[in-house]
């Protein structure tokens, strides 16, 4: 079977998979071997952070893709995205015309996978829980609209929200909301190490070398009682030091599909179209977004004229070119491309790279040069490109004279507690979406309670133009608002915005469903992966 791409197009903001001969989930069956999924995403509970997989701690990509598999949420992202649609729960809306009075009704015989009944003190109990944890990973503010959760008889859960939050379904998607039975978790403490019980499609056996979770079994759950329709009865996800050994593991056979995160040499490979191979690769349009991020109170970069110095150097274009080639795209705003409220407020402010205008930025500031300052990077969680993207920023900037940049890469265990701890000047992170609507690239980096920790606190961000944004249940409509908030961004610079990724899933040819196994938002819905007939 011959290698193949196949690009599945962005639709109206969102994307809108189109299935090929690899992708359809309604072929093949559920039955045989386990499907074995390789991903370079590395699960380890530290002093610093012990519970990994608890979904009031949980907030990144690669934990999230386990809470997913095993956790139940009242609401979920549809097969082919748009807005949210119901999962554990029967129904839910809106109940009055402000948008603060949110109602779910459950799924009958809802229950955990141990057979447990699931009612609606459960999930008052697991939003409660996330909301008083307060985690240091910051994922429970995305419940801050919330002001109590009210269970009405075993069925009925309300919301009542402190402000009008039109974004609020969305939320109620994301594995922070994730239902967790409380015999399993504790009130007032996380729950430390791998284990994770739901009611999620599957139930969930982790594998461990000392401290690290190196593989998950995903099982199908008898008891589960959602939306979804599971296409396989088992898969195995299988935890790689790297992208090249993930590769050989594919090339040998031992996994079936290869995920998160490619190297862009390898993706242009499988990509030949020309070589005879049982391998195809499947590429989507991503929400992905890189960034640097700032400390604004750190003296190398507490002036607002280096940080703008430094937006006007870069040259996302040479950066994009050189280390990524078609597999990422300049990005000027927080806000990516497709997503309604996009706008390039970096480049309407700072246009092309220019050493000759950031000079006089820093002249006018009467800033000494060169600057001198570190860039934080992390060596293990984005992929083996991290390295040569900062080696080719930190020339960028050495070599306009302005700054005296050196660069140092730090494991993601140890790199996350360092970021917020605050012992970072200037670091870079990624981000994939909780959902796809431009709240979701505003306000967990800009809002009270950020996940980054940052001291940058704008008021008339915080207190005017987000809660403005929620307001509008039409989402085009806060489309000005988030315009504005960028445009305060790119003047302040507390968030540098580099380029926007696509995604890549590659697998053998008998495995089906790989056209839908990643939505927009980098979310692993192992549910689709089947074994079918090669195509």
């Amino acid at each position: 079977m011959n290698r193949k791409t196949l690009v599945l197009p962005a639709v109206a903001g969102l994307l809108a998979p189109v299935l090929a001969a690899c992708g359809g989930s309604d072929s093949g069956s559920g039955g045989g071997d386990a499907i074995v999924v390789g991903t370079t995403d590395r699960f380890t509970a530290t002093k610093d952070a012990p519970a990994p997989l608890d979904p009031a701690y949980a907030y990144d990509v690669g934990s999230w893709n386990i809470l997913r598999q095993t956790v139940q949420t009242l609401m979920i992202q549809p097969k082919g995205e748009g807005d949210p649609v119901p999962e554990a729960a029967e129904s839910c809306g809106f109940t009055d015309t402000g948008n603060e009075r949110y109602a779910c009704k459950l799924r009958k015989d809802l229950k955990f996978a141990n057979g447990d009944a699931i009612t609606a003190e459960d999930v008052k109990f697991s939003i409660d829980r996330a909301r008083a944890l307060k985690a240091d990973s910051g994922v429970f503010a995305l419940l801050s609209t919330v002001d109590t959760v009210e269970a009405k008889g075993d069925n009925e859960v309300i919301f009542h929200l402190n402000t009008a939050d039109a974004t609020f379904p969305f939320k109620l998607s994301t594995p922070v909301a994730g239902i967790v039975n409380p015999d399993d978790y504790e009130k007032g403490k996380l729950r430390d190490g791998f284990a994770v019980d739901g009611s999620g499609p599957y139930t969930i056996e982790a594998k461990t070398d000392g401290d690290e979770m190196t593989s998950a079994v995903f099982t199908k759950n008898p008891n589960y009682n959602g939306a979804l329709e599971v296409q396989n009865d088992k898969v195995e996800m299988v935890s790689y030091a790297d992208a090249d050994e993930m590769g050989t593991a594919l090339d040998k056979g031992d996994i079936d599909v290869m995920t998160r995160t490619m190297s862009p040499e390898q993706i242009e490979k499988l990509s030949d179209s020309s070589k005879d191979d049982s391998v195809d690769i499947v590429e989507l349009a991503g929400l992905e977004i890189r960034y640097l991020a700032f400390n604004t109170t750190a003296p190398t970069v507490k002036d607002k004229a280096v940080r703008q110095a430094m937006a006007q150097v870069v040259n996302r274009g040479e950066l994009v070119t050189d280390v990524y080639g078609s597999q990422a795209e300049p990005l000027y705003s927080l806000v990516p491309a497709s997503v309604t409220g996009h706008s390039n407020s970096f480049f309407n402010k700072y246009g092309d790279a220019n050493v000759g205008k950031a000079k006089t930025l820093l002249t006018k500031a009467d800033i000494t040069t060169p600057v001198k300052l570190t860039l934080h990077y992390t060596t293990d969680h984005y992929g083996p490109a991290t390295k040569k993207e900062f080696e080719l920023l930190q020339k960028q900037l050495n070599d306009s004279g302005l700054f005296d940049v050196s660069i140092e890469g730090t494991p993601w265990d140890a790199f996350v507690p360092a970021e917020r701890k605050g012992e970072y000047d200037v670091w870079g992170m990624g981000w994939f979406p909780d959902f796809a609507d431009g709240d979701s690239y505003i306000a967990p980096f800009l809002d009270k309670d950020n996940f980054l920790k940052s001291p940058y606190q704008n008021s008339e961000i915080i207190d005017k133009l987000i809660p403005e944004s929620r307001r509008e249940a039409d989402r085009l409509s806060a489309g000005k608002t988030l315009t504005e908030i960028q445009d305060i961004v790119a003047e302040d610079v507390p968030i540098l915005p580099l380029w926007q990724g696509k995604q890549y899933v590659a697998s053998r040819d008998d495995v089906t469903g790989t056209a839908y196994v990643l939505n927009s938002s980098a979310t692993l819905q192992l549910w689709e992966l089947s074994r079918g007939v090669s195509g």
